[in-house]
């Protein structure tokens, strides 16, 4: 072996030695953890940014999710056409549909159809018969069209299924007022006056009918 062959040999052990070194040291540069996602929608906004932040993407609202916000604005605005012509267009979409039949009924109920109301409250009833609320609506919009046997029957429910919901008793007192029942009317303003110390309307009502 030449002198300059030895020389070559010694210069790449010091370059291996000083490599394997570095090597094992731990201070190598690492790739691969600067960011882990946690959920699968995470976005990256510049990890090596102190002052960009991580965002999730916005989910647009489904076509169902719109129209309902569209019936609600106009109810809001009293256009309660509109309302009803946004409301067709969801029970197209999906004509049993809950939160749609009953916006459906309450607008019914505020343009004075009831038959119309009538007929989304008894579809309601008839996809969950233990709804309270579809029951004493259904109620009311029997007592306008003059069937309060009917009327009486679902405000009844509505009791039964909840009966510590002061408006249950409330409404089917209004109902039995109407009738001139005023003795069954008192009892139930007195059980709505009961559960709820702040209807004020109750609270009248029993002044009203307890002084004659």
């Amino acid at each position: 072996m030449t002198t300059f062959q030895l020389l070559l040999l010694i210069i790449a052990g010091g370059i291996f030695y000083l490599f394997f070194k570095q090597l094992f040291s731990g201070n190598h540069p690492k790739r691969g953890v600067d960011f882990e996602a946690k959920v699968a929608d995470d976005q990256i906004g510049g990890v090596n940014r102190p002052d960009k932040t991580f965002s999730r993407p916005t989910v647009a609202p489904s076509r169902m999710e719109q129209l309902l916000s569209m019936a609600d604005e106009a109810v809001a605005k009293n256009d309660l056409d509109e309302a009803k012509k946004a409301l067709q267009s969801a029970l197209i979409i999906d004509e049993n549909n809950i939160e749609v039949l009953q916006r459906s009924g309450y607008v019914a109920m505020q343009t004075k159809d009831y038959e119309e109301a009538k007929e989304y409250y008894e579809k309601i009833i008839s996809l969950d018969e233990k709804d309270d609320m579809a029951h004493v609506a259904l109620a009311n919009a029997y007592h306008k069209l003059g069937d309060d046997d009917k009327a009486e029957k679902h405000h009844e429910e509505a009791i039964k299924l909840d009966p510590e919901y002061a408006p249950h008793h409330f409404n089917y007192a209004n109902t039995l007022y109407d009738l001139g029942r005023n003795d069954e009317a008192l009892v139930s303003y007195k059980k709505a006056y009961e559960f709820d110390a702040s209807l004020e309307e109750a609270k009248e009502m029993i002044a009203k009918l307890g002084s004659k």
